[in-house]
């Protein structure tokens, strides 16, 4: 009876905790889409900013966002699949890589303003690329670096070591293992690590402050090394800067709009990647 009622107690708080949180998130995404949706029209979608950024629209700023995630997306996901796969296949099991393991988690706790300074420091000054596409991505895809590898070796230490035994008994070397086995069947839980940090990417504001954007540009980058508008930074200059706080307001609101509706297609791009991989390796969801 006792192990009955506290199952009963823990239902009930799992269905509260679930309740609560779908709650706060529909007030916040009711919140922002009530009062971004009713600015957003074609010209705004396309146009660029006019008059003290209370006229015209925000397309430079949602092509610098744009690029500046995935640019970040293509410069960790390699090298995050990279470093998990060589912990988790070819280093024993050991003190030292408990160590580096637990430094990486760490890692993924450290402030974004500290990344942000990291990159004006190193991409900025010491490597000379100036306010850039280039210096954001890289700065941001350290940024997330951590959180792809951390989700990509749960993800590979998941797969059973069966596959790897059945394999190689089949005459498969190490690496054909890996490429043809373990990562297939560990790519959905790789892509669930890519789909929180392109969230975390698109709408970070501090890191480029300092490495990418501006608060105005005239037209669109025309290479790597070009500055740029980003929705995120977009929206902090418009609610802190300016002399037209009413018309800002409402373009800051219809900026949190598109980030949302952005983060959120890329998201479910990588949703349905993820799922076909799911399907085709009869994983379950």
């Amino acid at each position: 009876m006792r192990k009955k009622i506290n199952q009963s107690l823990g239902f009930f708080f799992l269905s509260l905790a679930v309740t609560v949180t779908i709650f706060f998130l529909s007030v916040l995404l009711y919140f922002i889409f009530s009062r971004g949706f009713r600015i957003i029209s074609w010209e705004f979608l396309t146009a660029v900013p006019r008059k003290a950024m209370t006229q015209g629209g925000v397309a430079p700023a949602i092509i610098g966002t744009l690029y500046l995630t995935l640019g970040a997306i293509i410069f960790s996901l390699p090298i995050g699949l990279a470093c998990a796969i060589y912990l988790c296949e070819y280093t024993p099991k050991s003190f030292v890589v408990n160590i580096v393991r637990i430094s990486i988690n760490n890692l993924a706790g450290v402030p974004s303003v500290v990344f942000g300074l990291f990159g004006l420091a190193v991409f900025v000054k010491f490597l000379n690329f100036g306010v850039s596409i280039l210096s954001g991505s890289l700065t941001l895809g350290i940024m997330v670096l951590p959180s792809i590898i951390s989700a990509a070796q749960e993800a590979l230490l998941a797969i059973p070591q069966s596959y790897r035994e059945a394999s190689l008994a089949l005459g498969a070397t190490k690496w054909q293992t890996i490429k043809k086995i373990v990562i297939p069947s560990a790519l959905p839980g790789i892509m669930t690590g890519v789909i929180l940090s392109i969230g975390r990417v698109a709408g970070e504001t501090a890191p480029i402050m300092f490495t990418a954007a501006t608060f105005y540009k005239r037209g669109y980058p025309k290479s790597i090394f070009d500055e740029v508008m980003a929705l995120p930074y977009h929206i902090y200059a418009l609610m802190t800067e300016g002399v037209h706080p009413a018309q800002q307001k409402d373009i800051a609101y219809g900026c949190a709009f598109i980030l949302l509706i952005i983060v959120l297609v890329i998201s479910a791009v990588a949703v349905i990647i993820r799922g076909v991989q799911r399907s085709k390796y009869g994983l379950q969801s």
